[in-house]
C-alpha cells in the first residue's frame, strides 16, 4: 500500500516500482515517487483517465502504452445520460432482478442514502435492498459486501465507496443520481464496477433537471456516452475537460480571495464577528454550490 513510501522505509537494491490505480495516489505521495524516479524504473497504471499523465505522455515526458483489446466475451456497457425518471428506475431494477442480477444504485450523498432507501422500496416492492458507505465501521461495510456477494440482497445503495476494488460479475445494472457532481474519472471508473462478465450491463447516469446542470457537467456526462463504442476516454476529450477544471479553480481563488477581502472590510467598519463569520459562511457555500454544478 501507500507504506512503502514512507519515510522511515530505506531500499537497499530498488529497481523497479510498479504503481497500480494511479489516481488514488495524492501530491505528496507523488513527490516521494519523483524522488524514487531518479534511481529506479517506474511503470504507472490505470484504467481512468488522468490528464496531467496523458498531457506528460503527449509532450514526449513519458512513454505510454493502452491496452485497446478488451477481456474474451467482455461486452460494451449501455451507457445512457438522462434526466431522473422513476419509470427508468423502476425498469431498470426490474429487468436486472429478473434476469437473476444485481444493482448499484449511487448518490454521492450520506445523508440522502435512507431517503433513497424509501423510493427504491416504493418502486421495487419485491427488491431486497441494502446500504454502504464510508461512515459504516470497517465490519459493517465487510458484512455488507459478502451479504450482497451472495446474493441476499438486490440493490445496493451506495456512494463512490464502490469507485475501486468492488469487481462483483453478477452486478450488471448501474444507476447513478446527481451524477453531475461527479468528476470525469470517478464516472469513468464507477461505470467499471458492471459489466465485468460475459452479459450486457447497463448504466444510468441521471441529472435532476437540465436547467441547473452547467455546460461543463454536461460535457462530462456526454464524453462518458462517447465511450460507449471504444470503452476509452479519448485524449483531446480529457484533456479539454482538464484545461476547464484549471480556468475552474483560477476563478474559484479569485473568488475566495474577493471574499476574504470583503470580510476584512467588514472587520475594519466594526461588524462583529458572528456577522463576519456568517457571511464568510454563505459567501464560500453559494462558491461551493456552483463548483459542484
Amino acid at each position: 500500500t501507500h507504506r512503502l513510501l514512507s519515510k522511515d522505509i530505506i531500499y537497499k537494491d530498488l529497481g523497479l516500482l510498479i504503481i497500480d490505480e494511479e489516481q488514488r495516489f495524492g501530491v505528496t505521495h507523488k513527490e516521494k515517487i519523483k524522488e524514487l524516479k531518479s534511481m529506479v524504473d517506474v511503470l504507472t497504471l490505470t484504467a481512468t483517465p488522468i490528464p496531467r499523465t496523458l498531457q506528460m505522455a503527449r509532450s514526449g515526458l513519458k512513454d505510454l502504452s493502452l491496452i485497446e483489446t478488451p477481456p474474451v466475451n467482455r461486452l460494451p456497457v449501455q451507457t445512457f445520460v438522462l434526466e431522473a425518471n422513476q419509470s427508468v428506475i423502476r425498469e431498470a431494477i426490474n429487468r436486472e432482478i429478473s434476469r437473476g442480477g444485481q444493482v448499484f444504485y449511487l448518490l454521492n450523498r450520506v445523508n440522502e442514502l435512507d431517503k433513497i432507501f424509501r423510493k427504491v422500496s416504493s418502486l421495487v416492492p419485491k427488491a431486497k435492498v441494502c446500504i454502504i458507505h464510508g461512515q459504516m465501521t470497517s465490519e459493517e461495510i465487510e458484512d455488507t459486501l459478502v451479504d450482497f456477494l451472495d446474493r441476499k440482497y438486490d440493490v445496493m445503495l451506495c456512494t463512490t465507496i464502490i469507485e475501486t476494488g468492488i469487481d462483483i460479475p453478477n452486478a450488471n445494472t448501474l444507476i447513478v443520481e446527481k451524477a453531475n457532481i461527479l468528476g470525469l474519472s470517478q464516472l469513468y471508473q464507477i461505470r467499471g464496477r458492471v459489466g465485468r462478465s460475459d452479459r450486457i450491463a447497463y448504466a444510468y447516469f441521471m441529472y435532476e433537471n437540465e436547467s441547473v446542470i452547467t455546460s461543463d457537467a454536461m460535457k462530462r456526462l456526454e464524453t462518458i456516452v462517447k465511450t460507449l463504442e471504444s470503452g476509452q476516454v479519448s485524449l483531446d476529450d480529457s484533456l479539454a475537460l482538464y484545461e476547464e477544471g484549471i480556468q475552474l479553480v483560477k476563478a474559484c481563488e479569485k473568488k475566495l480571495k474577493e471574499v476574504e477581502q470583503k470580510a476584512v472590510k467588514l472587520i475594519d467598519e466594526g461588524n462583529t464577528i458572528p456577522f463576519i463569520a456568517r457571511y464568510r459562511k454563505e459567501a464560500t457555500g453559494a462558491l461551493n454550490d456552483e463548483v459542484l454544478r
